[in-house]
């Protein structure tokens, strides 16, 4: 990224001076109308950039990149000015990166007596396609502490405990979200941290992810990825052409409340732990069985293609295929952006690996809940699988231009 600098009259260290000191495995998914108009499928050039302004944020339908840092921060203080200042900050550090420009003045040439504005790991790398996307937690509406109280959209639900949760409170919750996408790991996670940095004193990490192996496609005509499974994974997953499947599954309507969520979408994130060394002791036959697919070219029982028509009744009852599928759930339909993890050891000589699960949604009520109630039932899958991490964000509609802001509609 190269560095943009302001003039000195108007930089954050004049106005300091030189001493100023001042951070689940459902089948269904979505693409994205914007970056299909200007021509950006999931094999684009890793230099392009993404647009960061209009109706909806980058991120959701947006075609899916490589490589996630996703974060949940806890807001640390109780001033409402100090938190909505820090979101205007965030915004336009998040406009400026996503361009691949480098923060503020730059991680080079400000005045040596004081840390830079940006932290240097991007310097000299391109866009990569990077996207940032927020979202408000359901805490953050809690205890009236910034008067949002009344504003917490009646969709952005608790979710309950399903059957077969493990869930680590280190690892579940959040005031707010940050997921950043890119074709490179490394500007991926600049992102991140320099948004933490901004945030230094408002707002703490509470738990991040980081993410590989997208597992999920939003342009159905790429070849479909695979999680750690073997298996492809979001066959069925929206078109980002698809608008009439955005509007009906994914985007909040204005009709659907509250006004400020018009344009926007709700996330459902859940960490799924697999037991792939179980799992690699499985016959093929059964791993398919459970799947209700074909290993190989990922087609449903008794069909030869990927992408025939399922014969539902053609696989077992508790197939995650056949349970997960929308005929099977008054036709809930969610956007899947979900990566592949592997952290290190889970502590008893296996590898800590899994499904970094990212839905996004109208209605969580009539999305996720639905099929997990569905899935965490009878789920074939669940004896190889277990969620353990979970949280939900209301993500409003995207910044317009560059007077808007982050929560713009939300705090205004």
């Amino acid at each position: 990224m190269t560095s943009e600098r302001t003039p000195k009259s108007f930089s954050r260290r004049a106005l300091l001076g030189w001493g100023g000191t001042g951070l689940a495995l459902g089948v269904t998914a979505s693409g994205g109308v914007a970056a299909a108009a200007i021509g950006i499928s999931d094999d684009a050039e890793p230099g392009q950039a993404i647009p960061f302004h209009g109706a909806h944020q980058a991120g959701i339908a947006t075609p899916v990149q490589d490589r996630l840092h996703f974060a949940a921060f806890d807001v640390t203080t109780d001033d409402r000015n100090a938190l909505v200042a820090m979101l205007k900050e965030w915004t336009r550090a998040a406009e400026k990166m996503t361009a691949g420009r480098a923060v503020g003045e730059g991680a080079v040439g400000g005045p040596p007596e004081g840390p830079p504005d940006d932290t240097g790991e991007a310097l000299g790398l391109r866009p990569s396609r990077l996207t940032l996307t927020i979202g408000f937690g359901p805490t953050l509406f809690t205890n009236d502490r910034f008067g949002l109280a009344s504003r917490r959209p009646p969709a952005l639900i608790d979710l309950p405990v399903f059957p077969g949760d493990n869930l680590d409170p280190g690892r579940s919750g959040g005031d707010i979200c940050v997921q950043a996408c890119a074709d490179d790991p490394q500007v991926a996670v600049h992102a991140i941290r320099n948004l933490a940095r901004i945030g230094f004193g408002k707002v703490s990490v509470r738990w991040s992810q980081l993410g590989f192996g997208k597992t999920s496609s939003t342009t159905p005509d790429a070849q479909t990825p695979r999680n750690l499974m073997g298996f492809k994974d979001g066959t069925r997953n929206i078109s980002g052409t698809d608008t009439a499947a955005l509007n009906d599954h994914v985007w909040v309507s204005s009709k659907d409340g509250p006004p400020w969520m018009a344009g926007g979408s709700y996330l459902v994130a859940r960490r799924i732990a697999m037991r792939i060394e179980t799992w690699d002791r499985t016959s093929l036959k059964e791993q398919e069985d459970i799947f209700g697919r074909t290993k190989g070219e990922g087609a449903p029982v008794n069909r030869k293609r990927e992408h025939d028509e399922p014969d539902l009744t053609a696989m077992l009852p508790d197939a995650h295929v056949r349970l997960a599928h929308p005929d099977s759930n008054n036709g809930a339909r969610m956007l899947r952006r979900g990566y592949s993890f592997t952290d290190g050891t889970d502590g008893l000589g296996r590898l800590d690996a899994g499904l970094f699960f990212l839905a996004y949604q109208r209605d969580i009520r009539r999305g996720f809940l639905p099929v997990q109630t569905r899935l965490a039932r009878i789920d074939a899958l669940n004896e190889y699988i277990q969620h353990v991490g979970s949280a939900v964000f209301a993500i409003p509609p995207g910044v317009r231009d560059a007077t808007g802001w982050w929560g713009k509609e939300l705090f205004s």
